[in-house]
């Protein structure tokens, strides 16, 4: 099995935080985004995965350290890294045949921009799975349309009129992704675009044309972290779910307290300083931060950070920051200064 992880776009919804981290490598709960998600699948498959194949942008923004961290993230799952570019933003289609050489045999494609939690088996008479979430609205999102046999027939973009209410996640399992890869060159070579991009739907629906099974795998939960508030709210259920699962210790052994006080569930990370604070619930700090004379609730710092005199709710802020003041609900981007 592979997992195909298309992720080069630079998550401009997101900024500030992600002005100097990819969106897929910025942390939540104490692990970046795309390991949380990749582990995740591979839970879901409970089958060996042999490769992991990443698509990423610009070397000046994926570089050296990126390409790092998603080779250690392979190798703890036992499976082989592989590094592809896509050099220009021409859809999640483009994206997915910038991985070609690994296209093949059964495969996960995933974008990494959500969580997910789930525990359903693959349909073995399925030629693809698409993985859905129920929703209250399914009008604004897109979803699948299904036949008698529960066999998905139709993609529908946020319907006017009820179609059904399994929305998709971006998610997808191929039993051959060979299949796939061949409607997506015929795509490429046809020129055949929508919104001015090579889109996976395009290469999906003519597979359903050919006859091709598609079924639904629906998740329990369903994560974004697309801008600043929706990222917090996830980092808020993903603790909630750790501290239930209590697979993950969450408060590293070299947390440093002097006179203060944690209210789980919360993420500390090593070697981190709080003195005279209160922290928590749903609070997760990063690596080599400081806390001092503060309040924070329901809200994520990064690592190397310096918060001082703050009481902080719904906050989001980055990597090697020195914080000092009394504002409130803030989103603060790496290295800056408020003093």
């Amino acid at each position: 099995m592979k997992i195909i992880v298309p992720m080069a776009g630079r998550g401009s919804r997101l900024r500030p935080q992600s002005l100097t981290v990819p969106k897929p490598l910025i942390p939540v709960a104490g692990q970046p985004i795309v390991h949380r998600l990749v582990k995740d699948i591979a839970k879901v498959l409970k089958q060996p995965i042999d490769e992991i194949a990443f698509v990423l942008g610009d070397p000046a923004w994926f570089g050296d350290d990126v390409v790092a961290s998603l080779e250690d993230l392979a190798k703890s799952l036992g499976a082989k890294a592989s590094i592809y570019r896509q050099d220009k933003p021409l859809g999640t289609g483009h994206a997915i045949m910038c991985a070609e050489p690994s296209l093949s045999g059964p495969a996960v494609i995933a974008y990494a921009d959500t969580l997910i939690r789930a525990e359903f088996d693959l349909d073995p008479q399925a030629d693809s799975v698409i993985w859905t979430k129920q929703v209250e609205n399914p009008e604004a999102y897109g979803v699948v349309k299904l036949n008698g046999n529960d066999e998905i027939v139709e993609l529908v973009e946020k319907p006017a009129d009820f179609v059904s209410d399994q929305a998709v996640i971006g998610i997808y399992y191929f039993k051959d992704v060979g299949v796939l890869k061949g409607k997506l060159q015929e795509i490429l070579d046809e020129n055949v675009m929508n919104g001015g991009e090579y889109q996976i739907n395009d290469g999906i629906k003519r597979m359903m044309a050919d006859g091709k099974i598609f079924k639904t795998g629906t998740v329990d939960e369903w994560m974004d972290c697309g801008n600043k508030n929706i990222t917090i709210e996830t980092n808020q259920r993903m603790l909630g779910f750790l501290q239930a699962d209590a697979e993950e210790q969450l408060v590293a052994d070299s947390v440093k307290l002097e006179n203060s006080k944690i209210i789980e569930p919360c993420f500390i990370g090593e070697n981190v300083v709080l003195k005279d604070a209160t922290i928590g619930p749903f609070v997760s700090i990063g690596n080599d931060s400081t806390v001092e004379n503060s309040t924070i609730k329901n809200s994520l710092i990064q690592t190397h950070t310096s918060i001082k005199n703050a009481n902080l709710e719904d906050a989001m802020i980055g990597n090697n920051v020195k914080y000092d003041g009394k504002f409130t609900s803030v989103s603060i981007g790496d290295y800056s200064v408020l003093e």
